[in-house]
């Protein structure tokens, strides 16, 4: 008998609305990435939205809407970690969902595209202890990031 499908959600930063998924599709089809997870499993995906902007307003009803089609895991998109600056409210929006809706949360979607790693690595972005849980599923080696630029 076939496993079911673990469906899935993805939720975006705003600022990157006109976002077409190429990246996050990829790394769902390779399982990279927060997507590592799922490697040898089927996964559908059952919703993609924004954040609704600033201070993530559809954060309280998109994740609603896939769970009615479903969805037992939510993705907070890799951009809300490496956009500049990183989402502030990842961390609150993970607690909401999880409280709210019963639904598990990841932050990350694909692999951090190595220019943005440096670039935080640089400015120290996540030299902290709540950052380093946030980036892990996402962080992979130097040359899946390279390949993610």
């Amino acid at each position: 008998m076939m496993e079911e499908p673990v469906k899935i959600g993805i939720i975006i930063c705003d600022r990157y609305h006109t976002c077409a998924g190429g990246k996050c599709m990829r790394s769902l089809h390779n399982r990279e990435g927060a997507f590592s997870r799922y490697d040898g499993k089927e996964v559908e995906l059952v919703g993609y939205a924004t954040c609704g902007g600033c201070p993530g307003g559809n954060i309280e009803y998109a994740p609603e809407e896939m769970k009615k089609n479903g969805a037992e895991v939510i993705h907070l998109a890799t951009g809300m970690i490496v956009g500049y600056p990183p989402c502030t409210r990842v961390n609150y929006f993970s607690n909401f969902i999880m409280e709210k809706f019963g639904l598990e949360v990841v932050v990350g979607t694909h692999p951090i595209p190595e220019k943005y790693y440096k670039t935080h690595t640089n400015l120290k972005t996540w030299d902290s202890k709540l950052w380093e849980p946030l980036i892990a599923p996402t962080l992979s080696d130097e040359k899946t990031r390279q390949s993610y630029d």
